[in-house]
């Protein structure tokens, strides 16, 4: 990338573990364990990832099921916290929860716009301006 280019993402070794309980009991008896016994098993769902998205670039973010998508997007979108690593993000970033979230078919495309516009937080007003 030339030196003039912001970048929009920066994605540092970052990492998830997830701790997997048998029984929900099992928490407390760690908790209180004198030995420091674990009931758990931990759950690599991310192992140091690193990217940057420079503005302006569109990227793709594919796998197969369980491969942690979702849990790389709700870490970037500030839902849920890594277990290392660093997310640096320039501007604003929206989690849409669901496929599909910010689109009614009903609505007409400006309707969908306005829609997605008041998710995202942008003024009825600025919106206004640039259609």
């Amino acid at each position: 990338m030339c030196s003039d280019t912001v970048s929009a993402l920066t994605v540092t070794e970052l990492g998830k573990v997830y701790r997997i309980y048998n029984r929900p009991m099992d928490r407390i008896r760690e908790l209180y364990s004198i030995r420091g016994r674990k009931y758990h098993h931990e759950f690599t769902a991310l192992d140091n990832i690193s990217f940057e998205v420079f503005q302006g670039e569109t990227i793709g973010i594919i796998g197969p099921n369980g491969s942690g998508k979702s849990t790389l997007l709700e870490i970037i979108s500030g839902t849920l916290s890594p277990t290392h690593g660093e997310v640096v993000r320039q501007g604003t970033v929206s989690a849409l929860l669901e496929l599909g979230a910010g689109f009614n078919p009903r609505f007409t495309g400006r309707e969908n716009v306005y829609l997605n516009a008041s998710i995202l937080g942008i003024p009825k007003h600025s919106l206004e301006a640039k259609l």
